[in-house]
């Protein structure tokens, strides 16, 4: 079934994608950081070095024409060249023209200001456009007399509107480049989790994501990942549990089919009894088949009396020919006790059926950190090969299948689906001097109290 899409008006926009409203954002950000900026610095450095650069100005105005007005007049035309040569100012006598209202680049109102300080004077540049370029002109003192004393704007060869906008543009177009990078860098794992879990939605084989970038995604991924895993391993263990109930279920069914056959012509009591046999395996193989389905069903910690619980467990299990011992401390931990008595029994009867005639003893070791609980016994033990391979639904390592010498494989499946349920570990090892032990590990980090 495909998962239904979510509900839009006809009417509405479509939303803006995360990389989109991330760009966005990160864009904004940018340009605001850049305005911030481009005015402190503008306020704190530029300002007061306009202020001073003008201050010096309007002096070397006033300097010149009191210099001027002080020099032999055959002296004062190559004054005038030198000074226009070397300082782009120009002096002369007629007025600069009637004082208007208009604007200047930002730079000459400061001249005004430092000219008024001066000469206590208030001024007001003119402007004159010439071949030369444009100059500024203002009456300052000289002598008896006022002179007019022109400053060329080439001189102040500074365009700080220019500088601004065309900062502000270079800041805009990388902003829209880093964000956009970065948008897509974080979004592109969000892009393959979205398709990975439409995947798993539609009943496919998940795929496992990269664990790289920010930390955040590294975790979602790592657990994204682990979930795809649990999913692989229960579609795997789905298709062996439907291929291994086929494959033991044909065996019983066709000796069942052949003893209907033969009871046709002759009733036999032999032939009913091995199809009572038969139809007590098919039976136990159904049930194995669905304990180890409610292996994942959730069941209800209670606090548990573990000496008392082994005493119990060893007492269902044990037989006339072959007794089970109990090592078992003072504790008490909380543990779903179905669960638990349904895992220790699956591996009581494999130490019973494989060590038969030899000692089995069922065992608690507490510590600050867990409970270990362990099945030991005397028997051939696993080959390290094949420590893994148990687990798995029909593994068997012998070969025959015959009831007889073992069962269905399902006891150590069980076993782990039900550690995975609860939360606890599972650990298969060879007995020092001989044997086999089988452990379940339960963290009392959050759930035991040892008494």
């Amino acid at each position: 079934m495909k998962p239904a899409a979510p509900f839009t008006s006809p009417d509405s926009a479509p939303a803006p994608s995360l990389a989109q409203q991330n760009t966005r954002l990160l864009a904004l950000a940018f340009v605001l950081m850049e305005l911030l900026v481009m005015g402190l610095f503008a306020f704190w450095v530029l300002l007061p070095l306009a202020r001073r650069s003008a201050d010096d100005l309007a002096g070397l105005m006033v300097l010149s024409a009191q210099t001027w007005a002080e020099l032999p007049p055959a002296t004062r035309p190559a004054f005038e060249v030198e000074l226009l040569q070397s300082h782009a100012l120009a002096l002369r006598f007629d007025a600069p023209g009637p004082e208007r209202d208009e604007l200047h680049p930002p730079y000459f109102y400061l001249l005004e200001d430092a000219l008024a300080r001066r000469t206590g004077q208030v001024h007001h540049l003119v402007s004159e456009h010439l071949d030369s370029g444009t100059w500024y002109w203002a009456s300052v003192p000289a002598g008896s007399h006022q002179l007019a004393v022109g400053v060329s704007a080439s001189r102040i060869d500074s365009q700080p509107f220019a500088v601004f906008f065309g900062a502000l543009f270079i800041a805009l177009a990388g902003a829209v480049v880093v964000s956009t990078w970065l948008a897509r860098r974080l979004t592109r794992p969000l892009a393959q989790l979205e398709a990975a879990s439409a995947l798993i939605g539609q009943g496919g084989m998940p795929l496992l994501l990269p664990e790289t970038g920010p930390l955040e995604m590294v975790c979602l991924s790592r657990r994204f990942n682990a979930m795809a895993q649990q999913v692989r391993d229960l579609l795997s263990t789905r298709a062996t549990l439907l291929a291994g109930v086929s494959h033991d279920l044909r065996t019983p069914l066709a000796r069942m089919r052949l003893a209907l056959e033969m009871l046709k012509d002759k009733p036999d009591a032999t032939l009913i009894a091995r199809m009572e046999r038969d139809i007590e395996q098919m039976n136990r193989l159904i049930g194995q088949v669905l304990e180890l389905a409610r292996g994942l069903a959730h069941e209800v910690p209670v606090r548990t009396d573990m000496p008392a619980f082994l005493q119990q467990l060893s007492a269902d299990f044990s037989t006339p020919d072959q007794s089970i011992t109990v090592s078992c401390p003072p504790a008490r931990l909380n543990v779903a006790p179905g669960a638990l008595h349904r895992a220790l029994g699956n591996l009581l009867q494999n130490a019973l059926r494989y060590a038969p005639g030899q000692p089995v003893e069922l065992v608690c070791e507490v510590s600050a950190q867990s409970v270990c609980l362990g099945v030991l016994d005397r028997g051939p033990g696993i080959a390290p090969e094949h420590l893994e391979a148990v687990f798995e639904p029909f593994h068997r390592l012998e070969t025959s299948r015959s009831p007889a010498t073992g069962g269905a494989g399902l006891g150590l499946a069980i076993v782990r689906e039900l550690a995975r349920a609860n939360g606890w570990q599972v650990r298969l090892q060879a007995r020092q001097g001989g044997g086999f032990q089988a452990w379940l590990d339960i963290t009392t980090a959050a759930q035991e109290e040892v008494a």
